[in-house]
């Protein structure tokens, strides 16, 4: 599995450590992905995905998984999270 958030594709930055003579070499910053579980009120179940904290906090912010879905752009989801939203879009049209 990668180290991708399943809904805004942040993943690994490059960078370097830096010691206190000024030697540098190469390392990896990693993004803070969570294994949670997120209810889908038009749905009626709950998925589970890989996500940041920031995105966590979109989330939450925005009102729920359904209007996170309902705002976000489909280049940044991963392709499970874009069935997930086909599927809600599907489900609020009718």
């Amino acid at each position: 599995m990668s180290r991708r958030c399943e809904l805004t594709g942040k993943g690994p930055m490059s960078g370097n450590n830096v010691s206190h003579a000024k030697n540098r070499t190469r390392r990896r910053f990693l993004p803070n992905l969570q294994d949670v579980t997120l209810m889908s009120e038009s749905l009626g179940r709950s998925f589970r995905l890989k996500i940041s904290n920031a995105a966590l906090r979109t989330v939450d912010h925005r009102g729920g998984l359904d209007a996170f879905f309902a705002k976000s752009k489909d280049v940044e989801l991963s392709p499970a999270a874009l069935k997930i939203k086909k599927e809600i879009t599907k489900a609020t049209a009718a």
